[in-house]
């Protein structure tokens, strides 16, 4: 399975980004977007930490975040 950046390297919505960064850490399983969306669209404690997670990467340097289309990709810097 190829690494979180390498999945990033598209832009991606903010709840699959936030899915894939869920099964890169072991918390979700490959291929089940669908099934755990609800995560991602309701305030709870794992898609809210998911979405902190991903503006820490942000912040860090390693995602770009489009705020306007609530999108992140992998930063070309970051390869």
């Amino acid at each position: 399975m190829p690494d979180f950046l390498s999945r990033m390297a598209d832009w991606h919505d903010s709840d699959q980004a936030a899915y894939e960064l869920a099964v890169t850490l072991g918390a979700l399983p490959p291929g089940a977007f669908a099934e755990h969306k609800w995560l991602f669209w309701t305030g709870n404690p794992l898609g809210d930490g998911l979405r902190q997670a991903l503006l820490a990467l942000t912040t860090a340097g390693l995602l770009d975040h489009d705020a306007d289309g609530d999108r992140f990709r992998r930063r070309e810097e970051a390869r």
